[in-house]
């Protein structure tokens, strides 16, 4: 079935029928440093369709992957939908990996183009792929696009139609793609208005990177589809959030919690004007209560979403209403979803009890990609098994206690490394930490602390402990401190708990 403009796919038939398309507003506007540069709605949809004739030309077919590698920009979000236009897949590629990394990816997706910017041109030149597109080529073949923009050939695209391929971290070894149709996509869309509220006035300021579907799907995708605004920044960097935010534009944005923590630790922070800002959406990791606290004390609310590259993202949301009374809650599925908590039996989990978190939902992927020599899809009759252990309130309100392969297990009691990390965050001096545990002849497991500390600040493993003492339970008190410089982890900032292990296990380490 077609739609304006003639459109079969349904998510750029979403995207020119979005609410604002004949307003006076702007769909995007990039900031970058003293770049400012503006694309109304139809100025965009033109740059949707002048992308997509392009792409035709170098000789993108439906089903082939589009590999994309650049910071955020317009054209990015442009190819997303061309992609959907032509049946192809679009696949964002994470710039902070490796080169080695980046190729262990593309030899899995086997993309049929690789485009990128200028900033990651000497990547690029290192990776094998078959055809590439700089920023030179792509301008060449834009320009040879503008003189007709329709596309050839006949293309059936649904909402089953494939459209994002988005590759996980890799933290467990070997990097998996999550693949989305373009009806998920949409159900996303749904679920995060929900999330948000979207209100006629929003404007959302984007910073995160779009080669994750938090950046991408939480709420920049979701806006444009919902005829809002977006402000688009190349990179996260908090004094250009921070004189964003003063402009009194933005009204809505999303953090993770190293950008929480690199606007709150600022000097200023406290003065800083933060505009019509309405509230933050945060999710990614356990977030610490005392980032939370830092922007609900100057009123601004920091709501939750829970989920992750497989399911969408969007989940279980703790909306902005409920945010600073369920300060530290993960919240409610969103209407479309539902939620089971399953103990280690596969039971469902009884009230109070903790369970794995399993989820259904229409903006699930359709499954991993090329899962041959995998576990599967990724999914079980329908259901995505998260690896995160939760429990739910009376009124199932869900909290996330930790990851099933982080959980200690100490003389028979069971340790969520969170609830610790969660204190050790909330003492001075402590810039980052990680609690995993290490065998142990007697308890089987105890938990161990690995601490960057600020320098100068004085800290020794006694001022832990007695941070420490009146605020957990003695049995889940760190049999060590560590004090380390620097934590290992991925390419997206999560800490990798596995490598962390096996180094506190084999070595001395620097005990407190």
């Amino acid at each position: 079935m077609s739609g304006p403009g003639g459109e079969t796919s349904p998510l750029a038939r979403a995207l020119r029928a979005r609410p604002a398309f004949a307003g006076s507003r702007a769909a995007l506007a990039l900031r970058a440093g003293p770049v400012h540069e503006e694309l109304d709605p139809e100025a965009f949809w033109r740059q949707v369709l002048l992308l997509s004739r392009a792409l035709a030309d170098q000789g993108l077919q439906p089903g082939d992957r589009l590999a994309w590698l650049g910071l955020n920009h317009p054209l990015q979000l442009a190819a997303l939908f061309a992609c959907a236009r032509l049946g192809a897949i679009f696949m964002p590629l994470n710039f902070r990996l490796a080169v080695a990394e980046l190729q262990q990816v593309l030899d899995d997706a086997t993309p049929a183009c690789l485009v990128h910017d200028e900033a990651h041109a000497a990547a690029a030149a290192s990776l094998r792929v078959p055809r590439r597109l700089d920023p030179q080529a792509l301008a060449c073949a834009l320009s040879a696009a503008a003189g007709d923009t329709a596309i050839a050939g006949d293309r059936e695209i649904t909402g089953d139609t494939p459209v994002l391929l988005v590759y996980t971290s890799g933290t467990t070894g070997r990097p998996r793609g999550a693949l989305h149709t373009q009806a998920a996509l949409l159900a996303n869309a749904r679920a995060s208005e929900w999330a948000h509220g979207f209100t006629a006035d929003d404007v959302v300021l984007s910073t995160l990177p779009l080669f994750h579907v938090g950046g991408l799907c939480i709420q920049t995708l979701p806006a444009l589809l919902a005829g809002l605004p977006v402000i688009l920044h190349p990179r996260f960097e908090p004094q250009a959030w921070l004189d964003e935010v003063a402009t009194g534009a933005p009204t809505l944005s999303l953090l993770v919690p190293a950008t929480i923590r690199a606007l709150i630790e600022r000097p200023d922070w406290a003065g800083v004007p933060l505009g019509r800002l309405r509230g933050i959406m945060t999710g990614s990791s356990t977030v610490p209560l005392h980032y939370l606290q830092a922007f609900h004390a100057r009123g601004i609310p920091v709501g939750q979403v829970y989920g992750s590259t497989e399911t969408g993202p969007v989940s279980v949301v703790l909306r902005l209403s409920e945010a600073i009374a369920r300060e530290g809650e993960t919240g409610w599925p969103h209407p479309g979803a539902r939620l089971r908590l399953l103990d280690a039996q596969g039971r469902e989990a009884g009230p109070g009890q903790t369970g794995e978190v399993c989820l259904q939902a229409d903006n699930l992927m359709r499954g991993y990609w090329n899962p041959q020599g995998r576990a599967g899809d990724g999914l079980q009759h329908g259901w995505f098994h998260s690896g995160d252990l939760g429990c739910l309130a009376p009124d199932g309100c869900l909290r996330i206690v930790g990851r099933a392969k982080d959980m200690i297990i100490s003389g028979g009691e069971n340790i969520y490394p969170a609830e610790i990390e969660n204190q050790l965050l909330a003492l001075p001096g402590v810039l980052e930490c990680a609690v995993v545990g290490v065998p142990d002849v007697r308890w089987g497991e105890v938990p161990v602390a690995a601490i960057v500390a600020a320098h100068g600040s004085g800290l020794d493993a006694a001022a832990v402990q007695a941070h420490l003492q009146d605020r957990i339970a003695r049995f889940k008190l760190p049999r060590r401190v560590v004090f380390v410089e620097g934590l290992p982890k991925s390419a997206l900032g999560k800490v990798q708990k596995a490598q962390l292990q096996g180094h506190l296990t084999s070595g001395p380490g620097s005990a407190g």
